[in-house]
Parts: structure tokens; sequence; C-alpha cells
């Protein structure tokens, strides 16, 4: 029998748990089944791995999802420093918009 991603994903981190990426793909796969486990592997992203910049989107996002305000609201904030430091503007840009829909601060012009 083939083994789901999620397994293979897990038997990976099994063999390195200190791989960004491999962590990243299994908060990516849990959001999809169980938020909380989501959440956990995003935590130890941002814990561990903070310059990982494609994180903070996601993991903000789910905080907001959550009704995690605050701690949404730094995430983004701490991303967009982050990006901003390691000079991926795309992300940082990414993030200025995601946070300022956040804040309410997203308008179109008429």
């Amino acid at each position: 029998m083939t083994p789901t991603r999620l397994e293979q994903l897990l038997e990976f981190y099994k063999e390195d748990p200190s791989d960004a990426f491999t962590v990243y793909a299994l908060a990516t796969e849990y959001l999809k089944i169980d938020t909380q486990k989501s959440k956990e592997y995003y935590e130890q992203l941002l814990a561990e791995h903070p310059n990982y910049v494609g994180t903070y989107y996601h993991a903000a996002k789910l905080y907001d999802e959550l009704g995690q305000k605050d701690e949404a609201e730094q995430v983004y904030k701490k991303g967009m420093q982050i990006s901003r430091q390691e000079g991926n503007m795309h992300a940082f840009s990414e993030l200025q918009q995601a946070y300022n829909k956040f804040m309410g601060l997203d308008y179109e012009d008429d």
C-alpha cells in the first residue's frame, strides 16, 4: 500500500525534525484536517526557523481564522519585518496586502 502524503511527511519529519520545509509541509497538510495540529507546526516554524518567510502569511491567516486577532497581527508584522530583512520583497508585498486587509485598510478606488 502506498503511504499517504501525510504519512510520508511524518516519516521525513521523524528522520529530520529540524528541516524547515518538512515542518512547513506538515503544517500545510494538517491545515486540511486538524487546525490545532497545523497551528503547532506553524508555531514550531516561527520559533525555530524565524527566517522561513513562507510561514508568516499562513500562520497569521490561521490565527485570524481561529479568532486569535492579536497573534495574527503580531505574526503579520514580524513577517513583514523578516521578509524586508531577507530582501524578499515579493513576500513583503503579499504580507503587507494581507495585513492591510486584516486591519480593514484595504479599499478599492471607485
